[in-house]
């Protein structure tokens, strides 16, 4: 297929932002798929902080990294994805090439926690801070459980309201399917001195 998928176009688009040395952010692990393409892309001298609120995601995207002989690369940290700055280094504020988001639920898991436009919203605001100039922030979206809506339309909200000056934002998404797949927000950030509001 010549056009990608929403979750392998958010992979390239993350991984192309970065390059051997970075510093990268997965805000939501999961089961550690987009944490494995942010460590590779890193290189051997880079950083991933890896966030997530579940136990579960922690030690799963722990085990995924150690397969692949990564596990170096990555700090994982058990908290919600807007606490992110307090986890990330001072010194590496407005440093970060790129900042990925996988909302929704844990796949395969029977936990019942969603992520929320509660925690959603400050977690992006919080990412732009962290990005450099030329910096990539991903947003999958995935509207099929509850609050899904709500949350797809607070964040397509929160990139249409955000200032060209601040960032360049691109929605991606399937449009002729019955079914309602997965969207992607992506956001390269703008300028040098381009700042995010507390």
């Amino acid at each position: 297929m010549a056009v990608d998928p929403v979750l392998e176009f958010a992979h390239t688009l993350a991984a192309e932002a970065l390059s051997p040395g970075d510093t990268a952010v997965d805000a939501t692990v999961g089961n550690g798929h987009d944490t494995l393409v942010l460590a590779r892309a890193v290189g051997t001298e880079g950083q991933v902080f890896g966030m997530d609120v579940q136990a579960d995601a922690i030690d799963t995207t722990r085990r995924r990294l150690a397969a692949a002989g990564l596990a170096s690369r990555v700090r994982l940290i058990r908290a919600g994805h807007e606490t992110m700055t307090a986890h990330v280094p001072d010194r590496r504020h407005g440093r970060v090439g790129a900042v990925v988001f996988n909302l929704g639920y844990l796949p395969g898991s029977d936990s019942p926690l969603t992520t929320s436009p509660r925690t959603t919203i400050p977690a992006l605001d919080a990412a732009m801070r962290l990005l450099r100039p030329d910096g990539v922030l991903t947003v999958v979206l995935y509207s099929g459980h509850e609050g899904g809506p709500e949350e797809v339309e607070a964040v397509e909200a929160w990139a249409e309201a955000l200032p060209r000056t601040l960032g360049e934002a691109l929605s991606y998404r399937f449009v002729n399917q019955r079914n309602d797949p997965p969207r992607l927000i992506a956001v390269e950030k703008q300028g040098a001195n381009a700042e995010v509001s507390s």
